[in-house]
């Protein structure tokens, strides 16, 4: 028999038992990651993004998280994307690459702080109203990278000096794609090159682009910065190789790979910018009073190796200022291989 005392405790007990059951923690504070590029390359600048945050005092999964959304190279997927972040009311949302993911997510919201991480003037790419006070929902950090392609054509002009045709390879989704085209224009008429615009925006469109290079006789070419470009790194110092073109990017990874040559500020610390600068957003600070942030020592490497395949004789003066000269490199290596397996097929 159970006594009555029992009975009500253990229905005082049942009556409590759905309310602990149902009870939930708070939400983490939620982050929206937007990337034009892919995840695939994207490790160390992600790395980099989660020290920031965590030197602020924020680890992902314990006191905040974060939605991720990669566009894959993908420029049309932007808007969708940006806006599915929206949705989900993320506290900030994260443009860790380009201009024209920034100005996805400023189109889709007016309130939601956005944190970028760009390589071009912020200001005159109409995202922000001054370095010091940005104003609206937009801060962050800034390389001008896009500026110094007219030098990046300066650099392969003293590499390849007997060149009087130069290409240059841009993505036509990028909406910085036709200025850069007229500045490059523009800086290569004094020097007497001829400059031939290449457009990739898919893989298919990379080998289109090498063999309109070819037939075009350019001697050299200049990849403009682009996300696109910059996942297919490995790609296009191979597709320069076997086609013999000295070629000139942004980053070390292309020179690695076996490009002649690569010039830029590097963007690594500013991953860890706008993780700072996220912490402190989440903390209540305003955007439009965070001042942007200059960031990325330039930085110019030049494949030694890559240069004698190609029958190249490097400048003194260039190899005295590079940051890294690099002697050995097996892409030279396998992309010989490739070009004489070519050679074979078209004799």
């Amino acid at each position: 028999m159970i006594r009555r005392r029992e009975f009500i405790a253990g229905l005082g007990g049942a009556a409590a038992w759905p309310i602990a059951v149902g009870a939930q923690q708070p939400a983490l504070p939620l982050i929206g990651y937007l990337s034009s590029g892919s995840q695939r390359v994207s490790g160390e600048r992600l790395r980099m993004f989660l020290r920031g945050l965590n030197e602020a005092g924020y680890s992902e999964g314990k006191n905040i998280a974060i939605e991720y959304r990669w566009a894959e190279g993908q420029y049309d997927r932007l808007p969708e994307l940006a806006a599915d972040l929206v949705g989900r009311r993320v506290r900030v949302i994260v443009v860790p690459d380009s201009v024209v993911t920034a100005r996805a997510a400023k189109a889709a919201t007016s309130t939601i702080p956005v944190v970028f991480a760009i390589g071009a003037d912020p200001v005159k790419s109409g995202l922000v109203t001054s370095f010091n006070r940005p104003g609206g929902n937009l801060t962050g950090a800034a390389r001008l990278n896009v500026e110094l392609e007219p030098k990046r054509l300066q650099m392969l002009h003293e590499l390849v000096p007997t060149a009087r045709t130069v290409a240059l390879l841009v993505n036509p989704a990028n909406p910085n794609a036709e200025s850069s085209s007229k500045d490059m224009a523009a800086a290569a008429r004094p020097m007497g090159i001829a400059l031939h615009v290449l457009k990739a925006s898919s893989d298919r469109d990379l080998d289109r682009a090498f063999e309109e290079l070819d037939a075009r006789g350019a001697a050299g070419l200049v990849i403009a910065p682009d996300p696109f470009f910059v996942g297919r790194s490995a790609r296009l110092a191979e597709l320069a190789l076997v086609h013999r073109t000295p070629a000139i990017f942004q980053y070390r990874e292309f020179a690695a790979a076996g490009g002649l040559a690569s010039y830029a500020g590097n963007p690594i610390e500013g991953y860890r910018l706008i993780g700072r600068y996220t912490a402190r957003v989440l903390r209540g600070e305003n955007p439009a009073e965070l001042p942007i942030q200059q960031y990325g020592k330039l930085e110019l490497i030049i494949n030694l190796k890559t240069a004698r395949a190609l029958g190249l004789t490097i400048p003194r003066r260039l190899l005295v200022a590079a940051d890294e000269v690099i002697e050995a490199d097996e892409a030279v290596e396998k992309s010989s291989r490739l070009r004489a397996l070519a050679d074979e097929v078209i004799e």
